[in-house]
């Protein structure tokens, strides 16, 4: 009974807050900014010749993710709360009243921020660290050759999904979105390939 309660008083103050919307473009924007991020890393590893080197590949996702996780929490949390408290201000002063901190709008706010801020956080971190998975199976006899394509192509799977999800909540063509996900990452792979070898490395994998 307990937890039903307080799923149906998330819900209250999702409604309230309507953080909803504002969460599927977290989730979306930085999931998008983790998977590409890390495509980034694994090319620039390959191209640098260090593929073989997976450890390094795998404390730098590692730290990426972290630090991804972290900034994405902090600064969505303090961007949030900077929100939703001029929103409760304008509020006040349109109603002409104090709301009490205890309040729905106050509570609900709270949530929407709380809330926010895991999403924005959590995102690109699990992004990121699905796109370098396939690296944590090298030290089991996979080539590192496999793992790099296997991240590549579980990124641009990534890139799909998202379009698809977009998509969806869109109403739109599910294809249409999907390709051009899958385009934006095609052109990032090779922004990342061409900028690498200017700097001095080589594709060799």
């Amino acid at each position: 009974m307990a937890k039903k309660s307080t799923i149906k008083r998330w819900k209250q103050y999702s409604k309230i807050s309507g953080v909803g919307s504002i969460t599927r473009r977290y989730f979306v924007m930085n999931a998008f900014d983790g998977a590409l991020t890390m495509l980034g890393v694994v090319i620039g590893a390959a191209v640098g010749g260090i593929i073989e080197q997976y450890g390094v590949i795998i404390s730098a996702g590692v730290a990426g993710s972290i630090a991804m996780g972290a900034s994405g929490i902090s600064g969505a949390y303090m961007t949030e709360k900077a929100e939703r408290t001029k929103k409760i201000k304008t509020l006040e002063k349109a109603m002409l009243t104090d709301l009490e901190k205890k309040g729905i709008h106050h509570k609900s706010h709270q949530f929407a921020t709380f809330f926010a801020a895991i999403v924005d956080g959590f995102s690109p971190a699990l992004a990121a660290m699905v796109v370098i998975s396939p690296f944590f199976f090298v030290g089991f006899g996979i080539p590192p050759e496999t793992a790099f394509y296997t991240s590549i192509g579980i990124t641009l799977t990534v890139l799909v999904l998202l379009g698809i999800y977009l998509a969806k909540i869109s109403d739109e063509s599910m294809i249409k979105y999907g390709i051009q996900m899958l385009i934006v990452g095609l052109i990032t792979a090779g922004l990342c390939i061409g900028t690498s070898i200017l700097l001095g490395g080589n594709l060799a994998v």
